[in-house]
């Protein structure tokens, strides 16, 4: 299987982007992306490695390294906990004990949150050292990250929508395809990104 073509691949994306500069943490965190992808899913679409790309670039403000969502304990505990201003929300992600609000709070590229989320992918990723339960913030490691974005939206973990109901042999919808993720929050501004990435992608040395 053909490998991308990093350096025109780069260069486009710097420009189409990056608004002319790229740094080395954005270089080393795309290059991570696309090693797996190379790895593991390089005979599929190249639309899903685009919007896959594309939704890491909006969910982690541009810098390509998985980051903790924003706000603090208070919020969390609000936001997640039993404890909190929304019990329903906290039962649903399975923080069934105070103080999970503040601990399964959302990290990586695509912001997992809540205990049954970081059970589920600590069972679905089986690598060795890797408790997200234990240690929530090892969701925040470039490779455990990685995967968890890109077979959630193969899979179709996050919202029960995955990448081939969007990309496949009939259909490009680079809109609704936003729905793997949020609904359609900011959909035509990450179909803008994922076409853009999508543009760059080639094969040719």
């Amino acid at each position: 299987m053909s490998k991308i073509n990093r350096a025109f691949f780069f260069t486009e994306i710097r420009a189409r982007l990056f608004d002319g500069a790229i740094k080395q943490g954005q270089v080393d965190g795309i290059n991570g992306l696309l090693d797996y992808w190379e790895t593991k899913h390089a005979a599929k679409d190249d639309r899903w490695l685009a919007y896959a790309l594309a939704t890491a670039f909006h969910e982690v403000a541009t810098t390509m390294q998985p980051i903790k969502e924003f706000g603090g304990k208070a919020y969390f505990t609000k936001m997640y906990d039993i404890n909190g201003a929304r019990p329903q929300v906290a039962k649903r992600l399975g923080n069934d004990k105070p103080g999970d609000g503040a601990k399964y709070f959302g990290r990586g590229f695509v912001q997992l949150t809540g205990k049954r989320n970081y059970d589920d992918w600590t069972k679905r990723l089986n690598m060795a050292g890797v408790d997200l339960v234990g240690n929530p913030d090892k969701a925040l490691d470039l490779k455990v990250s990685t995967a968890i974005l890109f077979e959630g939206m193969i899979l179709g973990t996050f919202t029960t929508r995955k990448l081939s109901d969007y990309f496949n042999k009939t259909t490009a919808d680079w809109r609704n395809a936003r729905r793997i993720i949020n609904g359609l929050d900011r959909a035509d501004l990450i179909a803008l990104y994922a076409k853009r990435f999508y543009g760059s992608i080639s094969y040719t040395i």
